[in-house]
Parts: structure tokens; sequence; C-alpha cells
């Protein structure tokens, strides 16, 4: 064998090995409450995570709080914010409630009052953009706190026309966005950088976690739907991660192309109210979901830098 047919062998080899390892993998981005309109004042009217979409040239569903256009100093702003997101070509606009209220907490009739009241500017920017609000995401994916709670808000929603939208992967990007913010707050920079590292290091763990879950149950990948939110974190690192992913075979879909997986056409059998993956809500017991959730990445170190930030914000406001 010549040099040169060794070295297409090896390059062959290469390539059979990496599909091996990682396969084609498709996820959808979805982003929840949208939008930060005090991080659009604090920059000067500029959301620099939109920014850096425009530059990524991917498909996302923004999740959309309007109470959210109330907070700061200018409604007028934050309803032009709201509008450069409705009228890009890439965001699909999702109802994500007016005021992020808790399902299991305020109950059937006010849930849905917070239903209606977050569509209302929402769909005069979906019409003007000839687009359609047809996904509704629960805040804190607190679907209701028993099979009663959650079979009559699904009825609700379907009679409404939308789509509960579901969720397989979330690596606690609102708790990394608070330790983050706080360092750069206090100048640390280094310890903000290092954060950052971290939640692209530790969700790309949850991508492999939550992948080798899906392999073991269906026999292979499925095309996932990774929620995070509309913070500084992923204003400053959703890009590496994205890149991080595409290394990965990952290819960024669509939540409707996501959502054409026949694993979400299966019922979901968890009735609580804690916001787990649909992974787990899939699965048939409460002990399959318990054994599976102990192999899931350890976050004790950003828990804990979580906690201690929260007890010194406690102390400096007296409580």
């Amino acid at each position: 064998m010549n040099k040169t047919m060794k070295h297409q062998t090896t390059l062959i080899l290469l390539l059979l090995t990496t599909n091996i390892i990682f396969g084609q993998a498709f996820v959808s981005i979805t982003i929840d409450d949208v939008p930060n309109t005090a991080k659009y004042q604090m920059d000067n009217f500029e959301s620099k995570l939109m920014n850096k979409l425009d530059s990524l040239k991917i498909p996302v569903t923004v999740f959309v709080n309007e109470e959210l256009l109330n907070k700061g100093a200018s409604f007028d702003k934050n309803y032009e914010l709201l509008e450069k997101w409705a009228k890009r070509d890439y965001v699909t606009i999702g109802n994500h409630t007016f005021g992020h209220s808790r399902y299991s907490d305020v109950g059937f009739d006010m849930f849905v009052s917070d239903i209606e009241k977050g569509e209302m500017l929402s769909k005069v920017l979906v019409d003007k953009y000839s687009k359609k609000l047809e996904y509704f995401r629960f805040p804190y994916n607190d679907l209701g706190k028993d099979s009663l709670e959650h079979s009559r808000i699904e009825q609700y929603l379907a009679s409404k026309g939308y789509i509960s939208t579901p969720f397989t992967i979330e690596s606690s990007d609102w708790m990394y966005n608070a330790v983050y913010e706080n360092y750069r707050a206090n100048k640390e920079f280094d310890k903000a950088v290092e954060i950052g590292r971290n939640y692209i290091d530790k969700t790309i763990e949850y991508f492999e976690f939550y992948d080798s879950i899906s392999t073991q149950i269906y026999n292979r990948k499925i095309k996932h739907i990774y929620l995070c939110h509309d913070n500084s974190i992923n204003a400053d690192y959703l890009p590496i991660l994205v890149d991080y992913l595409t290394k990965r075979n990952y290819s960024f879909i669509s939540l409707q192309d996501a959502l054409t997986d026949s694993v979400y056409h299966q019922n979901d059998r968890y009735y609580k109210k804690w916001g787990i993956s649909w992974l787990y809500r899939w699965m048939n017991s409460q002990k399959e979901i318990s054994s599976s959730m102990k192999n899931e990445p350890n976050m004790d170190i950003l828990e804990s830098q979580f906690k201690s930030i929260q007890e010194n914000s406690n102390e400096k406001a007296g409580y």
C-alpha cells in the first residue's frame, strides 16, 4: 500500500471513529424570559444576545413574558426590543405567560388569565410579521401539582391551539448566570470567566448524559430541545456552546422540526409540579426517574456558590 492510500485509509477510519463517538445529532435552542429589558437598558438599549444570534444564523424559539416590557425606564423602547425579536426570520415567538406565574401556586383561573394577558402584544407582532403564536411553555415547567391540574390545563391549551413545549436538556444556566453576574458586578472578572467556562463544560456534560439516556431507552439520539434564558451568561457564552456542539456533530433545528421526533408523541407520566426533563417524564416509574437522576452531572460547587451569593444578599438587605 502506497503512502497516499495509507493516508486516505487513515482519514476514512478517523471519520468513521468520529461518527461512532458523536454521530449525527439535532437540537433546538429555546430561550425563556424574553425580553430581558433590565439588561437591555443596562447595555444602552442593545441586546447583546440578539446580536450574537444574528451572527450564528440558527433557528431559536423565544418564550415571552410581556410583563417585562413594564420594567425599566421606557415601555416604548422595550416594545421595540420585543418587535426586534419578532421580526427576525430565525426567531419563533412563544407565550411564557404575562407575569411568569407558577401554575401549582396560583391555580387554574389565575393561570389562564396570565396566559391570555401574556399573548396580547405578541399576537399583534406575530400577525405583523406573518408568523404564528402557537407554542406555550410553563414557567418553572410546573404543569400542576397532580394529574387533575395537568389534565385541565392541557385541555385548555389544546382548545386555544397552543402546543405545550417540552425540553429535554437544561443545565441550570439561570444559576450560573447569578454567580456570573455577581462576579462581574464585584469586578472579579477572572472568576466570571471561570464560571463561563464551567457553564460550557457542564452543559456539554448534560448533553452527553441525556444522549446516553436516550440511547439506552430508544437506541438512538433523539432530537433534543435545550432550555436556556435571556441573560448575561448566554449573551457571552451561547456562541461558544454552539461552536462546541457543532464540533460534536450537532445540527441546530427549529422547534417545529424537533417536535416531529416520535418521542414527543408519548404521554407525560409525571404528575408533580417540579420542572424535570421530559426524558424523565416519559419514564414508567418514580424509581426509574430517581435511579437515572443519581447519575446526573454533579452541581455541588455551583449550588454552593449560588447559596453563598443568596446569603450575602440577604445579609446586605438586613434579612
